[in-house]
């Protein structure tokens, strides 16, 4: 099952609409996974309805429209993988050991917050994912998104994607 992972797209104040590398990535995705900070529900609206299925939580940005119709944390198995998904983990020292313990029934936990792309596993085998921002890079070289592969209970093929250089 083909994944698309984005988090922070800040639409309409970092961008008018997402990349057209990311919206052509939507077409191939079996499910978008969306980790928060939408900022506006047309952002929410207009990516449901171009993905085939979306799965996704509200940020620290998103207001009550937007945390009417999204959870805080979402859970769902894909291909038998266990993914959690949330906004905010905290800082980054001891990141892995709090998710961990906050999603240990979990194989994979996508976040975002940051605008920091992050892939790493904590010490129960739990990944960590953040696929950055498409729409604002921040403090980092580039905007970015991740694509990944949910087969047989793991997460396989996770690429960082570097916006206008993939």
């Amino acid at each position: 099952m083909r994944l698309l992972i984005v988090s922070d797209t800040h639409i309409p104040r970092r961008a008018r609409e997402l990349p057209a590398q990311v919206c052509d990535a939507v077409e191939r995705a079996e499910v978008v996974v969306h980790a928060g900070d939408w900022v506006d529900l047309s952002a929410l609206e207009d990516l449901r309805a171009r993905a085939h299925r979306l799965v996704g939580v509200y940020g620290n940005n998103d207001g009550p429209e937007l945390r009417e119709r999204l959870p805080e944390v979402a859970r769902v198995t894909l291909e038998g993988l266990r993914l959690a998904v949330v906004h905010e983990t905290g800082r980054a020292k001891g990141r892995e050991k709090r998710c961990a313990e906050r999603f240990g029934d979990a194989d994979a936990l996508v976040f975002g917050h940051s605008h920091i792309p992050w892939d790493t596993t904590g010490p129960n085998g739990l990944r960590l994912l953040n696929p950055g921002s498409p729409t604002d890079r921040r403090r980092q070289p580039h905007r970015t998104y991740m694509t990944a592969t949910a087969a047989e209970g793991r997460l396989i093929d996770v690429r960082l994607h570097r916006i206008g250089l993939d």
